[in-house]
C-alpha cells in the first residue's frame, strides 16, 4: 500500500515534523510487520529522522546546514539561485526506511520524521510505501 500526502512549507528553509502522518499511513496499511519507505520526490527537499522532543535540535540542523552550504556561495555554476538547496537535499537524502512492527513504525523515544525544506515556501509531496515482510 502507498499513501501520498502534501506538506505546505512556510519559509525558505525548515524542518516540518511529519511523524503523525507517517504513523497514520502505516496504521492504515494494515501491515503488522514489514518496512515503510518515506520518500520525497523533490530535488530541493529531503526526509530525515531526528529528535522531536526538543525543537532546538531541528533549529540547530537548519542553522548549521545553512552555514555549511551558504545560499550566496559564488562557486556555484548552477545559476538558478537554489544550488545550495540541491546540495543540502543530497546530503540529507530523499528517503528514510523504517521498520514496522505491531502495525507501527519503530521510532526511538525521542525520534521524529521530518520533511527538510531547502527551497520554500512550497507544497511538497511525501509518499509512504508500506510492505509486509
Amino acid at each position: 500500500m502507498m499513501v501520498r500526502f502534501e506538506v505546505r512549507t512556510h519559509s525558505r528553509t525548515g524542518f516540518v515534523d511529519i511523524t503523525s502522518e507517517v504513523v497514520e499511513a502505516v496504521g492504515e496499511s494494515g501491515v503488522r510487520s514489514g518496512i515503510a519507505l518515506v520518500y520525497c520526490p523533490h530535488t530541493t527537499a529531503g526526509i530525515t529522522i531526528n529528535e522531536n522532543a526538543d525543537p532546538d535540535v531541528v533549529n540547530d540542523l537548519e542553522m548549521k546546514s545553512t552555514k555549511l552550504i551558504e545560499r550566496d556561495d559564488t562557486d556555484f555554476t548552477h545559476a538558478e539561485g537554489n544550488s545550495d538547496s540541491h546540495l543540502k537535499s543530497s546530503l540529507f537524502g530523499a528517503s528514510e526506511t523504517l521498520i514496522v512492527e505491531a502495525g507501527a513504525p519503530m521510532l526511538g523515544t525521542w525520534q521524529g520524521v521530518y520533511l527538510a525544506e531547502f527551497d520554500g515556501p512550497r507544497t511538497r509531496s511525501v509518499f509512504v510505501k508500506v510492505v509486509a515482510g
